[in-house]
């Protein structure tokens, strides 16, 4: 006779639609011609990001930033992270969508996430530390000034907050890691993996314990195997109070982790590695008000000519909407006149005027996403200075 089938039940709450809209959703994309080297470094922050991203977005060198944020708002995406790259240097821009700010940092340094594994003795990933979003943690950004506040306040709502009293342990996989070097003005870019590993017991025990067990055709007695290693250990040393806790709750694992007992920390690095300089802050998406620039200081008078300046840029295009939506509703009946004083059928399209909007479109998409020709810019007035 056969046995009664266990029947398994549900252990966790699914998220509502309500939760879910709640969560930061980013899109990861490439501006211009960046070639292989960028485009992988692309998928790697695209691995980061997830499982909150789209990881498999495809791009052509057609689209336009306003296409992306068209999109945005239906799919819920409130970030963008841009790489692009110019004769100098490569780039990245950090926007908050729809209407900013926006952050331009730019990167000296970077490695693959390929690399920093093949640097490993023994490299460790998992797919399934890709299923919750990563801890964030920012590392020396209490520093005097507003770019500090802004960058704090920015990188902080492109992942989900955190409730300690509801959070399980299974969830937390990852930590990226912001931090902020005092001596060179950069900021470090690390992604890592969390593993636990068990404290208390001598390198040859914890063999026994995790894997199979060892060869012990060389020893007359098991003592003499964990007598062998009576010298401390690097990993024991390592098992110090520092990098010590006592779990909370139950940990998913090998070591049969369990509440209340206490296991050492460890960090894999998975990568990528950028090294990155935070050169401008502007108030909307990619453009709009400079808040901050690194290299070009200017004073209260400045500040307001070039916030005239573009008030009137602004204006000018306003002007040209409101001229071109007036010659379209003119030619409509103008049409209409015609036909009705030729008794003509009437025409649903009005290709000239779809036109005109087109041209005006591609005008502002020069004016928003123009292969960074502001960095450009201001690294000329930098080598001139």
């Amino acid at each position: 006779m056969a046995g009664k089938r266990k029947r398994k039940n549900k252990t966790h709450k699914a998220p509502t639609e309500e939760d879910y809209l709640k969560v930061p959703k980013s899109f990861v994309i490439r501006s211009g011609i960046v070639g292989t080297s960028i485009t992988a470094l692309v998928r790697d922050v695209r691995k980061v990001m997830e499982p909150n991203t789209a990881t498999h977005l495809k791009e052509r060198r057609t689209n336009r930033l306003k296409d992306f944020v068209s999109v945005a708002g239906q799919l819920g995406v409130t970030n963008f992270m841009i790489f692009s790259r110019t004769e100098k240097y490569t780039n990245l821009r950090i926007c908050r969508v729809p209407r900013g700010p926006t952050l331009s940092f730019r990167i000296h340094e970077y490695a693959l996430a390929k690399d920093c594994l093949a640097l490993q003795k023994n490299p460790r990933t998992n797919e399934n530390d890709y299923h919750h979003s990563p801890l964030l943690v920012l590392n020396n950004f209490k520093q005097d000034g507003k770019e500090f506040k802004v960058m704090t306040a920015m990188l902080q709502n492109m992942f989900p907050p955190l409730d300690v009293q509801t959070m399980q342990l299974n969830q937390a996989k990852r930590v990226l890691l912001y931090n902020y070097n005092e001596d060179t003005g950069m900021i470090d870019f690390r992604h890592y993996s969390i593993g636990v590993k068990t404290t208390g017991v001598s390198k040859s025990i914890k063999r026994v314990i995790t894997t199979n067990l060892p060869n012990l055709g060389d020893f007359e007695d098991i003592s003499d195997y964990v007598l062998k290693e009576a010298v401390i250990s690097e990993s024991d040393v390592e098992d110090g109070p520092e990098s010590t806790v006592t779990l909370a709750q139950d940990l998913a694992g090998r070591n049969h982790n369990r509440k209340n007992e206490q296991r050492a920390i460890r960090l894999h690095e998975l990568g990528p590695r950028m090294t990155l300089e935070l050169v401008k802050i502007e108030n909307g998406l990619c453009d709009g008000e400079v808040l901050y620039h690194r290299y070009i200081k200017k004073t209260p008078e400045e500040i307001k000519e070039n916030e005239r300046k573009r008030q009137k840029t602004l204006a000018d295009r306003a002007r040209r909407r409101d001229e071109q939506q007036a010659n379209v509703e003119r030619k409509v009946l103008e049409k209409e006149e015609h036909r009705r004083r030729t008794g003509a059928p009437q025409k649903t399209t009005t290709t000239e005027a779809s036109d005109e909007e087109d041209n005006d479109d591609d005008e502002d998409e020069e004016d928003l996403l123009g292969q960074d020709m502001d960095m450009n810019d201001d690294d000329d007035d930098e080598d001139e200075d």
